[in-house]
């Protein structure tokens, strides 16, 4: 009935979304017609599972009875311990949709809002998508949808009189809307955009730069889901024989476990062979696991003894992992700003029609280090100023790398802010700082997509 989730690494484990393996579901199948599924017995579920698998099940609180909420999810919130911002519950559709099928109903960008000027900057647009097709790209800045200017729309959001969804209209296939955007140099542009079925590609851009004799591949890696294998290898695929790689994972919040082994494999063959790739530490029910790198389904590996990584507070989990795992054994030169802070992971549990993602373990790379609650901090600061579409070299995240590959060096620097001399928009308020997480980074980045 459910597809294996393959999430955090290749060991015979029930690990998912930003932490690691190929694994199968445990519990109950949809009986939705008998007490098994009725509320309380899915509240009992969930209580059981806590307390055996849950990370800090010593946290749960004592006196929590499953027959008093009216919802998993209500009940989900009452176990939570006080630390933990990262567990959540998809219905069976919605994780077949996002981490299965990959796919949407939606147009098909992500947005950030640009309160102050009154616009939505456009992150990233995906592949033949609505979005795509009516023109709109990555840097594109949306000035107002039906008609009504986005400085509008905002207000009437802050005031609790809107929604996103009065905005774009709920992701259902056939949902239209007038858009009004702006795009880099400043020509204006409007389109009436369907919503529609969106498949996420993974890999949003794949590009090689000739920088003072050197042959540098860069790569935008936004998720870390099924289809990733087969994009992961067309990426490398089209990086054979680089002398250095940038790896763009400022939107990426995380996913399968296996896939960032995969990816950090492929990188870095030759110097990880046989290592340890992470360590899963579990709660005291269970004992430690060790995960050596493995190239899964990967073919071409670079061999490389360094690598660039951009990230942003965005990047998260998986991606986290990637630059932990590798950092024991080559040079991992990061630029941006520090990451969320997610060196925990989820083992997730079928109950009826739900799938739990409660965090079971931490992971630790080959040295034994995983606190970084407070996310990964960075090589080089820089802000993620979107100026254009990727791989413009005047995107302050990859000029960074481009600098450092050059010189050997981050880009000059004054009171640890950015050089306005190098970054041209010389805006160094905009370089990111970590807020506090009130969700898993995944449900985030659903929320900003449309």
């Amino acid at each position: 009935m459910f597809k294996k989730l393959l999430v955090l690494s290749s060991i015979p484990l029930l690990l998912s979304a930003c932490g690691g393996s190929e694994s199968a579901f445990t519990g109950q199948p949809p009986l939705l017609g008998n007490g098994q599924c009725s509320v309380t017995a899915q509240n009992q579920q969930l209580k059981d599972f806590m307390e055996e698998r849950y990370l800090w099940n010593t946290d749960i609180p004592s006196n929590v009875n499953p027959a008093s909420f009216n919802s998993i999810y209500a009940m989900l919130d009452a176990l939570r311990a006080p630390q933990d911002n990262f567990s959540f519950i998809l219905t069976e559709q919605e994780y077949l949709d996002r981490f299965v099928n990959a796919v949407f109903f939606g147009f098909g960008f992500g947005r950030r809002d640009n309160v102050a000027e009154g616009v939505i900057e456009v992150r990233y647009v995906y592949a033949n998508s609505p979005a795509e097709n009516a023109g709109l790209n990555r840097g594109d800045r949306i000035t107002a949808v039906q008609g009504t200017p986005m400085s509008e729309w905002f207000q009437r959001i802050s005031a609790g009189t809107a929604t996103w969804e009065t905005v774009f209209g709920p992701n259902q296939e056939g949902v239209e809307r007038q858009i009004e955007w702006v795009e880099p140099d400043g020509t204006e542009r409007s389109s009436t955009v369907r919503k529609r079925e969106v498949e996420t590609n993974t890999v949003m851009a794949t590009e090689r730069f000739d920088i003072n004799g050197r042959d540098v591949g860069y790569f935008v890696f936004d998720s870390f889901i099924e289809r990733s294998e087969v994009d992961l290898n067309n990426a490398f695929d089209q990086l054979i024989g680089v002398d250095d790689l940038i790896i763009d994972l400022r939107y990426n919040s995380g996913g399968l476990v296996r896939v960032a082994n995969q990816l950090a494999s492929q990188a870095a063959w030759d110097n990880v062979q046989n290592e340890i790739f992470v360590t899963f530490q579990y709660n005291a029910n269970f004992a430690s696991q060790d995960v050596l790198f493995s190239l899964g389904p990967g073919i071409e590996r670079l061999n490389l003894n360094r690598v660039y990584v951009l990230t942003t507070p965005q990047s998260c989990s998986s991606s986290e992992l990637v630059i932990n795992s590798l950092d024991p054994y080559i040079d991992v030169v990061t630029i941006g700003a520090p990451t969320c802070g997610k060196p925990v992971g989820q083992q997730p549990r079928q109950i009826c029609d739900k799938i739990v993602y409660a965090i079971t373990f931490q992971t630790v790379n080959g040295i034994g280090f995983g606190d970084f609650f407070d996310g990964l901090p960075v090589t080089c600061a820089a802000p993620d100023t979107i100026v254009g579409d990727w791989g413009d070299p005047n995107d302050p995240l990859l000029s960074g790398a481009f600098y450092y590959i050059q010189n050997g060096q981050c880009p000059a620097q004054l009171s640890d802010q950015v050089d306005a001399q190098v970054f041209a928009d010389g805006d160094v308020s905009r370089i990111p700082t970590r807020l506090p997480l009130t969700q898993d980074p995944l449900l985030t980045k659903f929320e900003t997509q449309h």
